[in-house]
């Protein structure tokens, strides 16, 4: 005999979250938004581009900041800008890809500065290229960076988060996360992972009826990251990184669990599962410049300039 409660539980429940969402349509945003002053958060590959932009936003609004990176120089650079802007910043030299470094620094941080209540996995590397003439370390280098090591930090710091029972957890993903994009194939596949990872990470903590919340965030094109992705942009203008900092944090601060920027890319989402495959096919080359490849020499160049300006 089948249990019918279940559908009618989901009718029921499903009805009235649709209700609340469509209520919060015409609440305005700064009566929604939770307050984050004095909370401890995190961020990962904050020695320049996005992850710093991230570190001076949660300053503004009011958070104590903890950056993670490789690039010793960037980390000061960030803290020093902190500083100046009136704010609490510490700074430590973590390889995200290391579990047991993780592990070490995250109990480091726990000792000098507190419990970390957000995390912004912000660190994130990219290859360009026929995925057929990239050198293999570069695939083992992609998700390890874009997707193993957010598996490292969310389990060094979610224990004390369900102790406590709070915390927020923040995944920078992409809309590569959501739409595979040629000459990019491992960034796709390291990113869609990691959306994955979140939504069945949410479920888990939802079930497990901890108040602890996630928001992964899936900006188009950002220009000035170190990611040599600005001439891939066609009918949209790539993204500043403050303006994808601003708005993660913003998103963070309504407790929203998965926001596109610009809001706009949610058509070409629904275009993707409901039109021909065809017509996908046009769509990613009007959105992308597919025509620009890097030799693998290009790439060690591009990879080293993400170190060194994205700290990754």
């Amino acid at each position: 005999m089948w249990d019918i409660r279940p559908v009618f539980e989901f009718i029921i429940f499903g009805l009235i979250k649709i209700m609340r969402s469509i209520g919060k349509l015409f609440i305005p945003m700064k009566y929604q938004m939770k307050d984050i002053s004095g909370e401890i958060a995190l961020v990962t590959g904050a020695a320049g581009g996005l992850g710093r932009e991230l570190a001076l936003s949660l300053v503004k609004h009011g958070a104590i900041v903890v950056i993670w990176d490789i690039n010793r120089k960037g980390i000061d650079e960030t803290m020093q800008l902190i500083r100046a802007a009136g704010g609490i910043c510490y700074g430590y030299v973590c390889d995200v890809c290391n579990c047991q470094e993780v592990y070490k620094k995250a109990e480091q941080v726990r000792e000098e500065v507190g419990q970390i209540t957000i995390l912004i996995n912000n660190a994130g590397v990219i290859n360009i290229g026929k995925f057929w003439e990239i050198p293999d370390y570069f695939f083992t280098r992609s998700m390890q960076v874009n997707t193993m090591s957010q598996f490292w930090t969310v389990k060094a710091f979610l224990p004390m988060m369900i102790k406590n029972n709070k915390g927020h957890i923040v995944s920078i993903a992409s809309i590569a996360a959501h739409a595979g994009c040629p000459n990019m194939v491992d960034y796709c596949a390291s990113k869609h992972a990691v959306a994955g990872f979140f939504e069945a990470l949410r479920l888990e903590l939802t079930y497990a009826g901890y108040n602890i919340n996630t928001t992964v965030i899936s900006p188009y094109i950002i220009h000035n990251t170190g990611m040599s992705l600005d001439k891939f942009s066609r009918v949209m203008p790539s993204l500043s990184p403050s303006e994808v900092a601003e708005k993660t944090i913003i998103s963070l601060r309504c407790n929203k669990h998965f926001v596109l920027i610009p809001a706009s890319l949610k058509i070409l989402i629904i275009l993707k599962w409901i039109m021909p495959w065809g017509f996908f096919v046009m769509l990613t080359r009007c959105f992308v410049n597919y025509n620009i490849l890097y030799t693998p020499k290009q790439i060690e160049e591009s990879s080293r300039k993400q170190e060194n300006s994205n700290g990754i």
